[in-house]
């Protein structure tokens, strides 16, 4: 461990070097990727740097109680000692959770979409109540928000919402929301008053950049039509929205929020990249399976992964067993406490992995 912690610091100074050279400042591609690399290793360095100041006070202390005779100078310092082999403990489990493999998508924006599953109405309804809920944590960690595409319902639900979240990190974080989420409540049109189950489908892609996946123009066919709203009302008159299809896969985007054609049009190749960088990664996981199947939540998007109970107010995620009585937080974008859980457990099952 230590001398691949020494390989990386050797980089990380390398990449220092090369960041302060006016040609590479000059550069801008270069520069960026260099900086995106020492980004990648900041962490590492910091901590492998603290590591390697905790071991020297160490020998220092130990080297202190050779010559020390006073029992209480001998006690204050075998203290601290205790302090620091503690910490020095806690250190070198973070370093060997630093040095898992790396996510190549964890810095990526995100693309998400939301789709009402089974339950009608109700399950639109519920699209709108997880779109809310993202949008709010999005807000709580800095992240900026962008509407890519919406197909409404008459009673203001949504059939599909896709949107992006802009921000440091954001996919290593929300990927684990990719699955079904079911949701058990009264509707408001149930006289009855009995519990309806409906699920929606949620989606995480890694927004994809052009050096990501190309796209021949070749490829694709691109259809122009006018803009509908909720009940299927013309949003405006002009043929501004935008339908692309991807001929070698059959896959099909369409943005229409946009009054401008030529937004519509950037906001759907965006998405498309999205989707072709996930169905190659997709097919490049199917030959080292097991991997994927040890990640939390990274796996198939039609695993119930999460269930939003109304009259108990309580959260359930399936995948790491873990209860929360605290629904109406949760909704207003209270997630932290889910997605770190996710994250410790996701990261324990890599370690257990690697041993």
């Amino acid at each position: 461990m230590l001398n691949r912690l020494e390989d990386i610091e050797k980089r990380y100074n390398e990449l220092t070097e090369l960041l302060a050279k006016p040609e590479i400042i000059a550069n801008q591609a270069d520069f960026q990727k260099y900086a995106r690399s020492q980004a990648g290793l900041t962490e590492t360095v910091t901590v492998y740097q603290a590591y390697k100041e905790n071991n020297r006070q160490i020998e220092d202390l130990k080297a202190l109680l050779v010559d020390e005779t006073d029992s209480e100078m001998r006690a204050m310092v075998e203290s601290e000692e205790d302090e620091l082999l503690e910490k020095k403990l806690m250190m070198e489990e973070q370093l060997k959770i630093l040095l898992l493999p790396k996510d190549p998508n964890d810095e990526k924006n995100v693309i998400m979409e939301i789709r009402a599953g089974a339950g009608g109405d109700e399950a639109a309804l519920f699209a709108s109540d997880l779109y809310k809920m993202y949008t709010k944590y999005a807000e709580s960690q800095n992240w900026r928000t962008e509407l890519l595409s919406a197909s409404y319902t008459d009673i203001g639900g949504f059939k599909e919402i896709i949107f992006m979240i802009e921000g440091q990190g954001a996919y290593s974080r929300l990927k684990y929301e990719s699955g079904v989420h079911r949701v058990q409540r009264i509707p408001t049109t149930e006289s009855g008053g009995r519990i309806h189950t409906s699920t929606v489908t949620v989606a995480v892609l890694p927004e994809a950049e052009e050096v990501d996946v190309t796209i021949s123009p070749n490829d694709i066919r691109i259809d122009i039509f006018c803009s509908s709203g909720p009940g299927g009302q013309s949003v405006n008159t002009t043929q501004s929205a935008i339908r692309i299809t991807h001929l070698p896969t059959g896959i099909v985007v369409s943005c229409q929020d946009e009054k401008s054609q030529h937004k519509n049009k950037d906001k759907a190749l965006r998405v498309l990249r999205a989707r072709l960088l996930e169905k190659a990664q997709e097919e490049a996981a199917g030959e080292i399976a097991q991997e994927r199947k040890s990640q939390v939540g990274t796996g198939d998007r039609s695993e119930r992964i999460r269930t939003y109970n109304f009259p108990q107010g309580r959260v359930s995620d399936h995948r790491i067993g873990l209860t929360l009585h605290k629904l109406d937080s949760i909704l207003l974008g209270d997630l932290e406490e889910i997605i770190n859980a996710l994250i410790t457990t996701d990261q324990a099952e890599k370690l257990k992995a690697s041993v």
